[in-house]
């Protein structure tokens, strides 16, 4: 029998050096110049993981044989949306997508990567995918600009931010037509998290995005700073 997940437990905590180890090496092939043999299949793969992490999922969760609701079964998770935005965006390279992929990914993303949702350890599929998603798009969201060299656009955090209300708002009425549970808008995860702290719905949800723009404006701010000096050079 697969133990229970312990947070930051062994298994949980090598994960995150592995993922940490694969950012690393993959920003330091796309950063040569010229970029290395294997920055390019190592994009290529990283966007077929964000584009095949949903079947991925399916096959996962199909294996260990947990009956399936539509809350499973549909990929409306914020983090299902973002994996298809972070493969499209590491093949169109259009501005709306990478700046989705980044804001998202670090501020939503990163931190289901940091306190994850799981019932069993390593090797449990569930356990596979889940990391397999969540990392290929915290790695995207990194690499864009510390690899590939992108910026967002000015007003890029306050334009995300708002598609995140859109998100919002749009998968409340769908969570309570299906009796689901999209975006956690209905109720926290059932495993440890952030929102544990910060208190019943609908406080956490306000929170949350109260929090998200301050984290949205930080991620902004380093290119905000490069654009000002630019401008005085």
């Amino acid at each position: 029998m697969l133990a229970a997940f312990q947070l930051y437990g062994l298994d949980h905590l090598g994960t995150l050096f592995f993922l940490t180890g694969v950012t690393w090496l993959l920003i330091r092939l796309c950063r040569k110049s010229p970029p290395r043999p294997g920055a390019k299949l190592g994009i290529s793969l990283l966007a077929f993981l964000c584009f095949a992490s949903y079947p991925i999922n399916q096959a996962a969760v199909a294996s260990i044989g947990v009956s399936r609701d539509l809350g499973q079964l549909l990929p409306l998770h914020l983090c299902d949306i973002t994996a298809f935005i972070c493969g499209f965006a590491l093949v169109t390279r259009r501005p709306l997508l990478c700046e989705l992929a980044y804001f998202w990914g670090l501020a939503g993303t990163l931190q289901g990567v940091l306190t994850p949702d799981l019932s069993h350890e390593f090797p449990n599929p569930a356990y596979i995918s889940f990391f397999l998603q969540h990392g290929a798009i915290v790695i995207t969201a990194i690499l864009l600009p510390l690899g590939l060299g992108w910026s967002p656009r000015k007003h890029a955090a306050r334009n995300t931010y708002l598609w995140l209300l859109a998100y919002a708002a749009a998968i409340y009425p769908i969570n309570l037509l299906l009796h689901t549970n999209f975006g956690f808008v209905i109720a926290k995860p059932s495993g440890a998290s952030l929102l544990d702290v910060l208190g019943d719905w609908p406080w956490y949800i306000l929170w949350t995005l109260l929090i998200a723009s301050g984290i949205f404006y930080l991620l902004e701010l380093p290119f905000k700073l490069r654009r000002h000096q630019g401008g005085h050079n």
